[in-house]
């Protein structure tokens, strides 16, 4: 798919904010510091499309996006950040599972996992509750630049026993080498529909 352009919409802190449209969405999920912010820019080739910072835990609405005039994109806030304030942190779950039960454009979602990290709880809920919504998921595993490549082959064992899945299922990527991209771009031009892969 290429990317043609490609434009923040608008940031929401509650779901009477989201935007109403029919464009097939595409969610991005993922703990604080996994490099959501950075897989996202690698993705749409663009350096600051979505802010970084060195800081966890900077994102803390929905900022969504679109691409191509045909295709939204939504960057969920990150959770699990330990040094976040209670007040603060203690909304963003229930912020990102009302996303994911009322959002009917919702036609697949991407939980990031930082490859040199085991997955915990949280993705396991996130996991179950994307399935008991129907909703397809795929598996992104990022910094994969990180760790050589036979500790990467031990890491994503690890991880499918954890979430009880096949390797299929996982897509190793790094923003620093852009390793993964066209597999990214491929699955979202895949379920947004024909229209996303206009030339």
């Amino acid at each position: 798919m290429k990317i043609n352009d490609v434009y923040f919409l608008k940031s929401c802190g509650s779901p009477s904010q989201f935007p109403e449209y029919q464009y097939p969405e595409i969610a991005f999920l993922g703990r604080s510091n996994v490099g959501k912010s950075s897989l996202i820019n690698m993705l749409m080739n663009r350096k600051n499309l979505v802010k970084t910072g060195s800081r966890p835990g900077v994102t803390r609405t929905v900022n969504f996006f679109i691409l191509n005039n045909v295709i939204s994109i939504a960057d969920l806030p990150g959770f699990g950040y330990a040094n976040m304030p209670w007040g603060v942190k203690r909304t963003f779950m229930p912020l990102i599972k009302r996303y994911i039960t009322g959002r009917d454009n919702l036609k697949l979602a991407f939980l990031l996992i930082d490859i040199r990290r085991v997955p915990e709880r949280r993705e396991r809920e996130l996991l179950a509750l994307l399935a008991e919504n129907k909703i397809p998921v795929a598996v992104i595993l990022t910094k994969c630049d990180k760790l050589p490549r036979g500790r990467r082959t031990r890491n994503i064992k690890s991880i499918c026993a954890e979430l009880g899945v096949d390797d299929t299922a996982l897509f190793p990527t790094s923003a620093k080498t852009r390793s993964g991209r066209k597999e990214l771009l491929d699955l979202i031009a895949e379920y947004a529909g024909s229209s996303a892969v206009k030339p």
